[in-house]
C-alpha cells in the first residue's frame, strides 16, 4: 500500500470514529437522568423496547438517527427527533418499529418528530412492512405547534396515513406504553389492534387537568383513559399487558401469525462475500473530495465475488453503468466515475461530472434494469452535469432531462448511496431524495449542497463584496480574506452529510462496511411490495 492510501485510511476510518461516538451520544436521548426517571417508572427506553421486540442477534437498520440535530437548540434540544425508528426482524418477519423517546421532552412532537414519523410510514407504505408504533408521548410539542399542526406534511397526515395503510392491508400495532394524549390518542386505535401497559399507559382526548377546567369534573388519570377503563369499559384497547416486556412478547405472539405476502420477485441466489476486501475502502477513498479514484475499485468491494458485467464500457465513461449481485440480489449499479478518462474522440472528460454521453448511457441503462425488473442502486459522487458552449450546443440540458426523466419513472426499487460529492442537478440525475429511492444513505465522507463550499464562497464573496463597495467601503486584500472564510465556514457546515441527516434529506449516515445490508435489507423490503405499473418515460426530447 502507499503513503497516500494509508492517510485517505487514517483519515476515513477517523471519520467513522467520530461518527460512531456521535451515535452513541444520540442514542442516550435525553440523557443518563432522565433514562434512570424513565427506569424508576418501571418502563424500558425507546431503545431497550426495540431491541428487546426485534429478533435476538439479527440484522437492522436504524432510520434517521440524527434527526434534529442542532436544530432546537433554543428549546433544549431533540435528540434523534424523540422517537426511534428502525427496520428489523419480529419472529422472522421484516417489520418497521416506532417508538416515542419519553426521555425527550416526555415524547413530545416537535416538526422534525412529525417529518421522522412519516419517514417511517412512508418506507411502511412502499414496501407493504408491517409497522409497529410503541407510543409514549406527550403529544404536540406547544411552543412549536404552528410547524407543525395544520399542513399537509403536519402531525394529522399521520392518522391519515394510518387510515391508507389499513385499506391497503398494511398491518399495524400500536401498543400505549405511557402517555398518549389529544390528537395522537388516534394513532393506536386507527391501528389494526392496540395493546396498553397497566398502570404506565393512558390514553385520552384530555387529560385530567383540562377536563376539570373545561367540564368542572374531578377525576384521576388513571380511572378517566388507564389500561382498566379502555380494556373493560371504553373497549378501546384490545390486550392489558402487566408491563413493557408482557407488551412486547405479546406483539411478538401476533406478528409470528401473520400469513405470507405477495412477492415482487426480484432476483436473488445464495449471497457471497466480495473477493477484495471492503475494507480497502478506507484507503481508496480520497481525503479531499476534490482528488481523483476510480469508482471500479469501490464497486468491487461492494459486490458478491467482486464481479460485475458493465454495460457500454467504451462509452459515456464518466458515469459507470453495471449489472452485479449485492448479498445475492441481482442489482442494476449507476455510479460517477471519479477519475480524469478520455473519450472516443480524445477529449479528456472530467471525473465526476455527467457529459451528454454518460447522461445517455445511465438512461438506456435504467430503462433496461425496468425492463428486467432489476433493482437501481446509484452510488453518488458527483459535481454536476458538464457546462460551457460544447456541453450546451450539444443539448446537455436535453440529455440531462431524459436522464432526470428516467429517474423519475422508474418503477423499480430504488437506493441511493452519497459517497462523496453531491451537487446541484447531479443530486437529482443520480436519485436524489426528491426521486423517491426507497432508502438513501450517505458515507461520513459525503457533502450535500447546489455547489461545493469552495465555490459557493467565491460567488457569494463577490456579491458580498460588490454589495460593501456600493455602500463606499474599501476591501483590504485581509478583509476580503476574512469574508471568504466567514462564508466558507458557514456553508460548509450546510454540506456537512450531518446537516443532510438532521433534516432527513437522508435516512441515515452509514460506515462504508455497512453498505452491503443496507441495500440487501432495503430490496428485501421492497420484495413485499409488487411493481404495480408498467415504465413509461412518457414525453422525452429524443
Amino acid at each position: 500500500m502507499d503513503l497516500n492510501f494509508n492517510k485517505n485510511e487514517d483519515y476515513n476510518k477517523l471519520l467513522v470514529s467520530q461518527l460512531n461516538n456521535r451515535l452513541a451520544k444520540v442514542h442516550l436521548g435525553g440523557g443518563k437522568k432522565s433514562i434512570e426517571k424513565q427506569h424508576a417508572k418501571g418502563k424500558m427506553t425507546a431503545h431497550e423496547r426495540v431491541n428487546y421486540l426485534l429478533d435476538p442477534n439479527s440484522k437492522s437498520i436504524e432510520i434517521a438517527a440524527f434527526a434534529g440535530e442542532d436544530m432546537y437548540e433554543s428549546h433544549g434540544g431533540c435528540p434523534s427527533a424523540g422517537v426511534v425508528v428502525k427496520i428489523g426482524y419480529i419472529k422472522g418477519k421484516q417489520c418497521v418499529v416506532v417508538a416515542n423517546d419519553a426521555t425527550v421532552k416526555a415524547g413530545a412532537w416537535f416538526p422534525i418528530t412529525a417529518k421522522k414519523n412519516l419517514r417511517a410510514q412512508e418506507i411502511a407504505i412502499e414496501n407493504r412492512l408491517p409497522i409497529i408504533y410503541l407510543v409514549d408521548s406527550a403529544g404536540v410539542y406547544l411552543p412549536l405547534q404552528d410547524e407543525i399542526f395544520p399542513d399537509k406534511e403536519h402531525f394529522g397526515r399521520i392518522f391519515r396515513n394510518n387510515a391508507v395503510m389499513s385499506s391497503m392491508g398494511i398491518t399495524q400495532i400500536a401498543a400505549v406504553m405511557g402517555s398518549c394524549v389529544a390528537g395522537g390518542a388516534y394513532l393506536p386505535i386507527m391501528s389494526d389492534e392496540a395493546l396498553i401497559v397497566d398502570k404506565t399507559g393512558s390514553i385520552f382526548l384530555a387529560g385530567s387537568y383540562l377536563v376539570k377546567a373545561a367540564i368542572g369534573e374531578t377525576i384521576d388519570n388513571e380511572t378517566l383513559g388507564g389500561a382498566t377503563t379502555h380494556c373493560e369499559i371504553s373497549g378501546v384497547t384490545d390486550y392489558k399487558a402487566k408491563d413493557d416486556k408482557d407488551a412486547l412478547d405479546t406483539i411478538k405472539n401476533i406478528i409470528d401469525k401473520i400469513g405470507d405476502y405477495d412477492k415482487a420477485g426480484y432476483n436473488r441466489i445464495d449471497a457471497a462475500k466480495p473477493k477484495e476486501n471492503p475494507e480497502d475502502i478506507y484507503g481508496i477513498l480520497p481525503k479531499s473530495r476534490a482528488d481523483q479514484y476510480d469508482m471500479h475499485d469501490i464497486i468491487k468491494r461492494l459486490v458478491d465475488n467482486s464481479e460485475f458485467d458493465e454495460y457500454k464500457v467504451g462509452y459515456g465513461k464518466t458515469i459507470i453503468t453495471c449489472y452485479a449481485r449485492i448479498d445475492g440480489w441481482a442489482v442494476g449499479i449507476v455510479a460517477n466515475q471519479r477519475k480524469l478518462v478520455k473519450n472516443a474522440k480524445g477529449e479528456m472528460q472530467f471525473g465526476g461530472v455527467i457529459y451528454n454521453d454518460s447522461a445517455d448511457k445511465a438512461t438506456r441503462f435504467i430503462a433496461n434494469c425496468n425492463q428486467k425488473k432489476i433493482p437501481l442502486v446509484f452510488l453518488q459522487d458527483v459535481t454536476g452535469f458538464m457546462v460551457g458552449s460544447k456541453s450546451e450546443h450539444g443539448g446537455i440540458i436535453k440529455d440531462g432531462a431524459k436522464m432526470v426523466n428516467a429517474v423519475s419513472n422508474s418503477v423499480v426499487p430504488k437506493f441511493t448511496i452519497i459517497i462523496g460529492n453531491s451537487y446541484g442537478a447531479g443530486n437529482y440525475a443520480m436519485c436524489g431524495k426528491a426521486y423517491d429511492p426507497r432508502l438513501i444513505v450517505s458515507w461520513p465522507s459525503a457533502e450535500l449542497a447546489v455547489m461545493s463550499g469552495n465555490s459557493a464562497a467565491k460567488v457569494l464573496l463577490q456579491i458580498e463584496k460588490a454589495s460593501l463597495e456600493k455602500k463606499g467601503e474599501k476591501i483590504t486584500k485581509e478583509k476580503e480574506e476574512a469574508l471568504y472564510n466567514k462564508i466558507k465556514d458557514r456553508y460548509d457546515n450546510q454540506v456537512s452529510p450531518y446537516y443532510a441527516a438532521s433534516r432527513i434529506w437522508t435516512d441515515a449516515i452509514i460506515d462504508p462496511l455497512d453498505t452491503r445490508k443496507w441495500i440487501s435489507m432495503g430490496i428485501e423490503a421492497a420484495n413485499h411490495a409488487p411493481i404495480e405499473k408498467p415504465f413509461n418515460l412518457g414525453v422525452i426530447q429524443v
